[in-house]
């Protein structure tokens, strides 16, 4: 087992540094991935990776793609370094680094699982997005038949390469902010078990969101419709499957 960092990386250049060396500090090499930032964000991660030679590698999209298809291009930059996992974590500063550790001994212990981050929000998180975000968990919850992932949006896991490489060569995922939920939820079709740890989650006052309100929104729903139609094609492996479990509790 070979561990990365992953870091979807657009025009954060504030906080990068910060969540990159906490990082290195727990022995993670890291691919930054810069999705079409500007010049002075993009030289601010070139920066950071030309002081960390071997330990930060800078792979640079030439106009933004979104932060899905930032994910998919550090995981193969990671899976071609020879790396089987990686650990997936934003560069706004919202994700403790202090979990890091934790969430690489919970991928120690189950190697073949995806480990995903359980939100623990504070008082600095916006009544919107919290209350917001439920409405996503009853659309998996329906779209698995399972409680099993209590929350898909967090962007702090650590993902099996081979599994995710080999459903991201054969469906199309979404490549913006509806990554994340996709992902999980085309990959629990496949049978992969969801570990979950709780983080802490923190929205700093002066934070950068590149969550776009209408647009990310209909994104989000659209995909939460094409995974309803998914589930109705497979509802009777994933029935039988609710029912071993069941048998099995």
């Amino acid at each position: 087992m070979r561990t990365c960092a992953v870091v979807p990386y657009f025009e954060h250049a504030r906080t990068l540094a910060a969540v990159v060396e906490a990082l290195l500090a727990n022995e993670l090499p890291c691919v930054v991935v810069d999705d079409g930032s500007g010049a002075a964000a993009h030289a601010a991660a070139a920066t950071l990776a030309a002081r960390h030679p071997g330990k930060v590698t800078l792979v640079t999209h030439p106009r933004n793609l979104g932060k899905g298809a930032a994910v998919l291009s550090g995981m193969r930059a990671a899976a071609a370094a020879g790396c089987t996992h990686a650990l997936q974590i934003d560069a706004d500063g919202q994700h403790d680094t202090a979990d890091v550790r934790a969430f690489l001994q919970q991928a120690a212990h189950h190697p073949d699982a995806l480990i995903l981050g359980l939100p623990v929000f504070d008082a600095t998180t916006p009544r919107t997005r919290f209350y917001g975000r439920y409405l996503t968990h009853a659309w998996v919850w329906i779209n698995t038949l399972s409680f099993e992932i209590r929350d898909s949006m967090c962007g702090f896991r650590v993902y099996p390469l081979a599994p995710v490489l080999e459903l991201a060569d054969e469906e199309r995922l979404g490549s913006r902010m509806d990554f994340d939920t996709e992902v999980l939820v085309r990959l629990h079709w496949r049978g992969a078990r969801m570990v979950e740890v709780p983080t802490r989650v923190t929205y700093p006052r002066d934070g950068q969101s590149h969550f776009h309100l209408w647009r990310d929104n209909v994104r989000i729903s659209a995909m939460h419709a094409r995974l309803f139609f998914g589930m109705l094609r497979r509802l009777p492996t994933l029935l039988r499957r609710r029912h071993r479990e069941v048998l099995h509790a």
